[in-house]
């Protein structure tokens, strides 16, 4: 996979404001016991430029710190202190999202000609796999250092009927921070029955840092020609419509708060142009970029329209609306009620595999794309 090229900021004089120690090993230490009883680990990976730390819980990523155009660290992901505060979120901040990541129209879909019946937990629609969804499972976790970088494999296994899904469904997630400042997040899945699988990385950027205020004037740029209009419920009409004058073209950098008004938020699937390269978001007043490479088909933006004062995150931060945004790359919502979109029905025997890449750098001056 090709990436462009990004400035690099060393920080080989400024090692000791990044939080923790820089290890070439990745750390794993207790965070907190569940209600019933089982410990939840949080690790650490880390290289010469940034910090990456993820829960055992739901592969939940608690903080990503990264420096500046000038050598500043921030933590660039919106989060929670603690695991009590985990377990009552509804904004799924920083999950592994499955079975099926975004939204299933009514709760329902038929395969093989029985009708399945999920949970409606963003009624009137079933919304990332339900409750009890892969963001609040306790995954299995085996770290590793290699020449591909640090990281950790994470597996879990959904039950046959677990909120509704039929099959054992065994996923595999890797989460890989690379010496080039690239997190890697590769997806693998079998099942022994039909089912749909669509899984996501869920996390909340704000690259001025996750307690600046809003993200209205990050500059996106997109990959994608066509959306998937949805209807009063956000649920797809099963068409896929040309972002041609309409607030939805990012094809050239636009900042997210030009249009976020007129569409009442961005909470949008875009339909990726060829290429492996889905997404870019700037923020021009501490320089930093993240790049998004995906085998996916598709790109869920998420503008944080539902956050507001009554969201408090890390530090006693208030997550105001519009405080962070989520670039969750997947397969388009409701695909197994919409035979036009790409498949997300795995088989027997068949593996379902996925990557994708965020690319973390920093911009030395202000340029546009």
């Amino acid at each position: 996979m090709e990436h462009s090229s990004a400035p690099k900021d060393p920080l080989d004089s400024r090692r000791s404001q990044m939080p923790g120690v820089l290890s070439s090993a990745p750390a794993r230490d207790f965070y907190a016991n569940l209600p019933d009883g089982r410990a939840v680990d949080i690790i650490t990976l880390a290289n010469e430029r940034m910090q990456v730390r993820f829960l055992t819980l739901g592969g939940i990523i608690v903080s990503v710190h990264t420096a500046d155009r000038d050598g500043h660290v921030d933590d660039i992901t919106l989060g929670y202190d603690s695991l009590d505060d985990y377990l009552r979120d509804g904004n799924f901040f920083g999950a592994l999202i499955g079975r099926y990541a975004n939204r299933i129209a009514n709760g329902q879909f038929t395969l093989g000609g029985t009708t399945y019946t999920l949970a409606l937990n963003h009624a009137p629609n079933h919304l990332h796999g339900g409750p009890g969804g892969f963001h609040g499972a306790l995954w299995r976790a085996e770290t590793f250092s290699d020449e591909s970088g640090v990281g950790a494999v994470l597996t879990h296994v959904s039950p046959d009927g677990d909120e509704g899904y039929p099959g054992n469904l065994r996923a595999r997630v890797t989460y890989t921070l690379t010496p080039n400042d690239e997190l890697i997040f590769d997806y693998s899945a079998t099942t022994d029955a039909p089912t749909p699988v669509n899984l996501t990385q869920h996390s909340y950027w704000n690259l001025a840092g996750h307690d600046r205020g809003n993200i209205l004037g990050h500059e996106l740029t997109l990959n994608a020609s066509h959306y998937t209009p949805v209807d009063e419920t956000l649920i797809p009409t099963g068409e896929m419509a040309s972002v041609d004058d309409t607030p939805f073209d990012f094809r050239k950098s636009t900042t997210i708060g030009a249009g976020v008004e007129a569409v009442g938020g961005y909470d949008h699937n875009f339909v990726l142009d060829a290429g492996s390269f889905a997404a870019r978001l700037y923020e021009p007043t501490s320089g930093r970029v993240l790049e998004i490479f995906t085998t996916e088909p598709g790109i869920q933006v998420y503008s944080g329209n539902g956050l507001g004062e009554h969201v408090v995150g890390k530090q006693w931060r208030v997550y105001g609306q519009y405080g962070g945004i989520a670039l969750e790359a997947q397969h388009f919502p409701d695909s197994p009620n919409q035979p036009s979109f790409p498949s997300t029905i795995l088989e027997p025997g068949q593996e379902f595999r996925s990557q994708t890449t965020y690319k973390f750098s920093t911009r030395a001056h202000d340029r546009h794309d």
